[in-house]
C-alpha cells in the first residue's frame, strides 16, 4: 500500500509527450499505473516507441516508469528499462542477493547508513527489469484493516519490513514496490483501510499478483470478512455523495 506523494497537476507533461503518453496535456495511463506513480511506485511494463536520447533513435523498449523530486523541487520521469544484468546494491551480501534474486527470498531488510542518518530499507528484485529495487521503509503506508480485520502492531512491523502477513480470513499480504498496485497477496482481490479523520478510507485492489515464487497460488475466493467489507465501503460512498450534495 503506497502512501500518496505527489500532485497530478505536478507531473512532468513535457517528458510524457517525448515518450508519445500524453495528449491535450494530459497522461495517457490507465489508472493503476497513474495511481503508482503518484504514490511514488512503479508502473507495469509498458511498451514504448520510436524514443530519442541524444542522436540516439531506440525504436521501441519495454520499461516501467516512475517519478522522482529533483534538486530544484520538480518531478522528472524516470524510465526502468529491463536490464541484461543485475546491479547489486553495495551493502547486500552477494549471497542474499542470489537468493533474492532467484525468488528463494522476496525480500532483504536492512538498517544503513546514508550522510552519517540510519535509515530502514527494503530490497525486491523486478523479475521484469532484472533490477534490484530499494525503498524507503518509512514511505510505507500500512493499513490499519485488511478485510474487515484490524492489524496488530506487531503486523504492522513486520508489514513495513516486507514480511508477509495473515490475517484471521486466511489472506496473506505483503508490501511490494515491484507492483504497480504496491502489494501482493495469496487472494485475488482485497480491500485495505485506513483511520482517517475519525472514518475509514478505503482501498479496493484486484487482480493482485502472487506473494512469491514459493506461494504462487492466488486464490479467487473471497472471505466473508472481504464481503463485509465491501458492504462497508460500498455504505461510505453513500454517506460522501449525500454529504457533497446541494442542500434544497
Amino acid at each position: 500500500m503506497w502512501a500518496e506523494q505527489f500532485e497530478e497537476e505536478d507531473i512532468p507533461i513535457a517528458e510524457f509527450e517525448n515518450i508519445g503518453l500524453s495528449k491535450d496535456g494530459l497522461v495517457t495511463l490507465n489508472d493503476q499505473d497513474l495511481k503508482a506513480l503518484l504514490s511514488g511506485g512503479r508502473t507495469n511494463l509498458i511498451h514504448l516507441m520510436n524514443l530519442t536520447n541524444g542522436e540516439q533513435r531506440i525504436p521501441e523498449l519495454e520499461a516501467k516508469l516512475s517519478l522522482r523530486r529533483n534538486g530544484q523541487g520538480k518531478l522528472d520521469l524516470l524510465i526502468h528499462p529491463i536490464y541484461r544484468k543485475e546491479r547489486v546494491p553495495d551493502f547486500m551480501p552477494d549471497e542474499d542477493a542470489v537468493k533474492l534474486a532467484d525468488g528463494d527470498i522476496s525480500s532483504f531488510y536492512k538498517t544503513i547508513d546514508v550522510n552519517g542518518k540510519k535509515k530502514n530499507v527494503i530490497v525486491e528484485f523486478d523479475q521484469d527489469t532484472k533490477e534490484f529495487i530499494i525503498t524507503d521503509s518509512e514511505q510505507i503506508l500500512v493499513p490499519d484493516f485488511v478485510n474487515s480485520d484490524g492489524l496488530t502492531p506487531e503486523q504492522k512491523r513486520k508489514y513495513k519490513q516486507g514480511e508477509t502477513i495473515e490475517m484471521p480470513d486466511g489472506t496473506k499480504l505483503r508490501y511490494s514496490a515491484t507492483t504497480a498496485e504496491g502489494i501482493r497477496s495469496n487472494k485475488a482481490r482485497l480491500i485495505t483501510s485506513l483511520v482517517m479523520d475519525g472514518g475509514l478510507s478505503f482501498m479496493l485492489y484486484t487482480a493482485i499478483k502472487a506473494l512469491s515464487k514459493k506461494e504462487p497460488k492466488v486464490s479467487q475466493e473471497y472471505s466473508k470478512g472481504y464481503y463485509q467489507a465491501l458492504e462497508d465501503m460500498n455504505v461510505r460512498k453513500i454517506k460522501d455523495r449525500m454529504n457533497r450534495a446541494p442542500s434544497r
